[in-house]
């Protein structure tokens, strides 16, 4: 099973790097396959530690992929680096093993801490739209314009349905990297 999160990692010059990652937990940790080329991946590589933080607040998820990089962090405690202040809650991981792939080397991560911050409100049908966008714009360069367009206004339904504030300023600004983007241009009426 793939879970989403956002893992935050230790870039060359000491600064912080994040962006939504998908993962596998698996008895001996979590397994990571950031693609080539990526500076995850760079990060991994060279410093063998990470966060990962798992989030309600789409907004994160949708910003990194749209240019928003600005989140508040603060450091880990167990390994170098920072982790979200808005996380519900986080991985510190220290990497094990590195098994290379021209596409999607993988990365066995033990999990040396694990904290809870705030509780789980439950599933809501937006975010998990949110989600779904997020990952159509992270492939905009390969996907077919009418399979974009097809899957977002499906998506569409559970966010007009159920979004709340922050699910609505994330779809929006999925919305506005797709309008822009040279092979779609899409175009859907926001909600704002």
């Amino acid at each position: 099973m793939i879970f989403e999160g956002v893992i935050t990692t230790v870039n060359d010059d000491g600064g912080a790097h994040i962006t939504p990652m998908g993962f596998r937990r698996t008895d001996q940790g979590v397994s990571i396959a950031p693609f080539v080329p990526s500076i995850t991946l760079d990060n991994l590589a060279r410093h063998g530690q990470a966060v990962m933080n798992l989030i309600d607040d789409v907004r994160i998820i949708a910003g990194c992929l749209t240019g928003r990089q600005d989140w508040p962090l603060t450091r880990a405690e167990s390994v170098a680096g920072w982790r979200l202040l808005g996380a519900l809650s986080h991985l510190e991981l220290k990497v094990e093993e590195h098994h290379q792939d021209a596409e999607r080397p993988r990365f066995r991560c033990r999990v040396v801490r694990e904290v809870n911050h705030a509780p789980f409100q439950g599933y809501n049908r937006a975010q998990a739209a949110v989600l779904e966008a997020a990952i159509l714009v992270s492939r905009l360069d390969w996907l077919a314009p009418d399979k974009l367009r097809n899957e977002m206004r499906y998506l569409d339904i559970a966010v007009s349905k159920t979004a709340g504030p922050r699910e609505l300023t994330a779809w929006q600004w999925l919305l506005d990297a797709m309008a822009v983007h040279p092979r779609h241009r899409l175009k859907l009426e926001a909600r704002l």
